[in-house]
């Protein structure tokens, strides 16, 4: 019995506490109607769970919200009348305070808490959210629907079967990887959208390689040419989209094929820590010359964005199925080190997937994923050079040399092991 009752005291003061967190924020915000309602409210919705349960009237806890929603809903909230939304604000906030009770005394106390934060944090962030969505425009809005479509409609609708020789063209398969790449890229995108280049040279380059760090490259090294006093941030943006190609890859290969990180870490660590240590001597060593704009990329949810991956993917996947299995390894490395120039992604996500379907050693494809990193960097290397001139080439080589070092130390360590 005494802890049925500790049970049922520390809902109701959970409860009590999470009312109290979202009407401190209510209070602060300046609306009349705060601490004390807000707190009651989750009281009353703890209270009202509890008695729909004893009294077997499962009818009691709707109608209990109904009657908050009424008086909440029509009654005055005492805010600001010059401010509208700040009342519709705290009148939401009411009602999810009763939710949130009800949900404490049903057992949901966790995901009540986790609300309860949230919302508050929502609350509270009013001015920089109203900036963000200032700063989205409808294009980006556009991207977000667009990924929505490949995610949510086209997906579902493609069959799980493989097709063409090997069975290598699996519709359904090609589409997700299609998906996890434009999410990946698009979450760069919009961050570097929202951020713009408020934030300087560092989250300019680990935005710009997570969306597309060959992209990046182009753009800088061109600035690098057209100013040549800004060579040095530019080279340390070109150094940082590069490092965070091993974080993109990483991701990629832990959603595709998790089990291929315990072979691949090494080549990913190698590349991490070395450019890692590039970098921070470029930063410490160079200082910002002024301020740079964030790289024009291309949307990548576009539908012919988004085909275009499909297709070269789908290709390379059919290629490096049958190099493998006229060639075996050898003819994966061939495949590695032409596709990885122009496509990092859609190599790496072949040898992923051969990997998956046990046609591939786990050394093998991290031998090929490495390999063709090191071929796209020798291609961004050459694309700089030839963009920005030799006295670019011998500002950024130290740090695009270092990170092939470490991916070769990734390699050597894998072979040894």
């Amino acid at each position: 019995m005494d802890s049925i009752v500790e049970e049922h005291l520390v809902a109701f003061f959970t409860s009590l506490a999470i009312g109290l967190l979202i009407g401190v924020e209510r209070e602060r915000s300046g609306s009349a109607i705060g601490l004390r309602t807000t707190a009651l409210a989750a009281l009353f919705g703890a209270m009202s769970a509890l008695v729909g349960q004893s009294a077997l009237a499962p009818w009691f806890l709707p109608a209990a919200l109904l009657a908050v929603t009424a008086v909440t809903v029509l009654g005055s909230t005492g805010t600001d009348e010059r401010d509208p939304h700040t009342g519709a604000t705290t009148r939401v906030s009411i009602l999810l305070s009763f939710t949130l009770g009800a949900m404490v005394w049903l057992g949901h106390g966790a995901y009540a808490v986790m609300l309860a934060i949230t919302a508050s944090a929502l609350l509270h962030f009013k001015a920089e959210l109203h900036g963000i969505s200032a700063r989205i425009t409808s294009r980006d809005l556009v991207s977000v629907l667009q990924f929505a479509a490949l995610s949510f409609i086209v997906l579902p609708l493609l069959p799980k079967v493989g097709y063409g020789p090997y069975g290598a063209l699996n519709p359904h398969h090609v589409w997700l990887m299609v998906v996890l790449v434009s999410g990946l890229s698009l979450a760069g995108y919009l961050a570097m959208r929202i951020a713009g280049d408020r934030f300087g040279p560092p989250l300019l380059g680990l935005l710009g390689g997570l969306v597309s760090s060959t992209a990046t490259t182009l753009v800088y090294a061109r600035h690098a040419r057209q100013t040549p006093a800004m060579m040095p941030t530019s080279a340390f943006i070109i150094l940082m989209a590069n490092l965070v190609v091993s974080v993109r890859l990483g991701a990629i290969a832990y959603a595709a094929a998790p089990t291929l990180m315990a072979t691949l870490w090494p080549i990913l660590a190698g590349n991490l820590f070395a450019g890692g240590l590039a970098a921070l001597v470029s930063w410490l060593r160079g200082k910002e010359n002024g301020p740079l704009p964030p790289p024009d990329v291309t949307n990548p949810t576009e539908l012919r964005v988004a085909l275009t991956f499909g297709a070269i993917y789908a290709g390379i996947l059919l290629l490096v199925s049958w190099l493998s299995d006229w060639a075996g390894a050898r003819g994966l490395y061939l495949a590695a080190a032409v596709s990885g120039l122009t496509d990092l992604d859609a190599i790496s996500l072949s040898a992923m997937r051969l990997f998956a379907t046990n046609k591939l050693s786990a050394e093998a494809a991290a031998y090929a994923i490495g390999l063709a990193i090191l071929s796209n960097l020798c291609f961004k290397t050459g694309l700089l050079t030839w963009v920005a001139g030799y006295s670019f080439f011998r500002r950024c080589l130290p740090g695009l040399a270092a990170i092939g070092i470490g991916i070769l130390v990734g390699v050597a360590w894998i072979a040894k092991t």
